[in-house]
């Protein structure tokens, strides 16, 4: 009888621990945990996160996991949630390319609650971490493409299966209460890419880790589910699916290399899609070179590979929201002002009249083909009859160019300095970064405590 996949996944999980961690691994996910704190506490004074907050302190009361930056503490789920919509509404966390998503605002969120409130620390966090960024990567890897194009968020309706296996490994749970874990997290796994530009979008990233502690937890206590939910016929391969084979794509699962050091994580540099990106990194470099400003094009037009830019919705965005899912906006923005940061997203900035002129004169193509190599080529027309051009495939921030140590705290300075938050940046990067396996909790006592968002 041919083993079901969930219980491929559980034997993983709860077989993979600190001991079998590369340090190569170790690195990434510490990375990973800086960035992600980073994007979070950056998000911290935004409206949707005190939307969040408040929501989250009228149905949990004082719990066990920190709000981060914070001194309040609120259930894990609850936690989870709000710290994931903080993680997730700048759009300055991390991506993968395996699972067309974010793979670290999925399920850092709900592994610090856990880590947190077990007292574990930061090595067991990081072997949780890997143990869910192959779960959702192979999936990705199978299904991601047709999935996103179909209008899924894969943060969310994948993502979640990976939070999922690696809260259950970093609780010790066996391979058959990860099982049901699993299945519990399909019969929550939602969110879709009409959300993009809205609230709604951080939602989806707070719910795939509220979700995957529910499924871990009820599972813990003996809740069940069907052994075959993801490649039954009417499983989670045939609903979510297009047909791919999902027992290939988990075969080996586990094995070194593992995916995590073969397809890296790719950290933005800009708080904005990452689907911008390429054509960021080579138009800000044209810019340097020189010196063209908004009123000197004529007009821009960007090539990416096929379905790179499906996120990119807002043609005509009017709130900062929304531009962060605009490439007209990006290159608008870049030529007026010569960087795109934080305050490129205020809704003032968005509504300059200069740049929403400009607006119209900025085109996108995709071409026929794969989705990788991905790449950007950019055209710049100018008025004075000159033509810039520029094609970017390797991304600044990406496994081939990863942003230094120091463009991380230079990240994280900026992320405090947005919220307000008078925390030493390098003092907290030294500790996720350094050779020693803190406790999470004492990590997270490094950042001050300040009054909560929506207080």
């Amino acid at each position: 009888m041919t083993e079901p996949l969930s219980l491929r996944i559980g034997a993983f999980a709860a077989g993979f621990g600190p001991h079998r961690l590369t340090a190569e691994e170790a690195r990434l996910a510490r990375r990973a945990l800086l960035d992600t704190l980073a994007c979070a506490l950056g998000g911290l004074r935004e409206e949707p996160t005190a939307r969040a907050l408040r929501y989250a302190r009228a149905v949990s009361g004082p719990g066990v996991a920190r709000v981060w930056g914070t001194s309040e503490r609120l259930g894990l789920e609850q936690a989870a949630f709000v710290n994931a919509v903080g993680g997730h509404v700048l759009d300055y966390d991390d991506v993968a390319t395996p699972l067309r998503g974010h793979p670290s605002v999925a399920m850092l969120p709900a592994l610090v609650a856990l880590a947190e409130a077990e007292g574990l620390g930061l090595q067991a966090l990081a072997a949780a971490y890997v143990v869910g960024f192959e779960v959702m990567g192979r999936i990705g890897e199978a299904i991601g493409d047709e999935h996103y194009a179909k209008g899924w968020h894969a943060t969310a309706s994948i993502g979640l299966l990976g939070t999922t296996a690696a809260c259950a490994s970093l609780l010790r749970l066996p391979a058959r209460a990860t099982a049901d874990a699993i299945g519990l997290a399909v019969a929550q796994a939602a969110g879709c890419r009409e959300n993009f530009g809205t609230d709604a979008k951080s939602f989806q990233a707070g719910h795939a880790n509220r979700a995957a502690l529910q499924a871990v937890l009820l599972a813990r206590e003996g809740f069940g589910a069907s052994p075959a939910v993801l490649e039954g016929p009417r499983g989670y391969g045939a609903l979510y699916g297009a047909g791919e084979d999902l027992a290939r794509a988990l075969e080996g699962i586990g094995e070194a290399p593992r995916l995590l050091t073969r397809a890296g994580l790719e950290v933005k540099k800009y708080p904005m899609c990452y689907a911008t990106h390429r054509a960021l990194d080579g138009l800000l470099d044209l810019k340097a070179e020189t010196g063209i400003g908004l009123g000197e094009v004529a007009a821009v037009e960007v090539e990416g590979s096929h379905r790179a830019f499906a996120p990119l919705l807002h043609d005509r965005p009017r709130t900062g929201l929304e531009a962060k899912f605009s490439l007209p906006y990006a290159v608008a923005a870049a030529l007026a002002d010569g960087r795109v940061t934080l305050a490129s997203f205020e809704d003032a900035a968005v509504r300059r009249p200069e740049i929403q002129a400009f607006l119209p004169l900025v085109t996108k193509r995709e071409a026929d083909g794969p989705l990788n190599p991905r790449y950007a080529e950019i055209t710049v027309r100018l008025r004075d009859g000159r033509t810039l051009r520029r094609r970017v495939e390797a991304l600044r921030g990406g496994a081939a160019l990863p942003l230094s140590e120091a463009d991380l705290v230079a990240k994280l300075a900026d992320c405090l300095a947005h919220a307000g938050i008078a925390a030493d940046a390098e003092r907290v990067a030294a500790a996720i970064l350094g050779p020693a396996d803190r406790p999470l909790a004492e990590v997270l006592a490094l950042l001050a405590p300040v009054r909560a968002a929506a207080e």
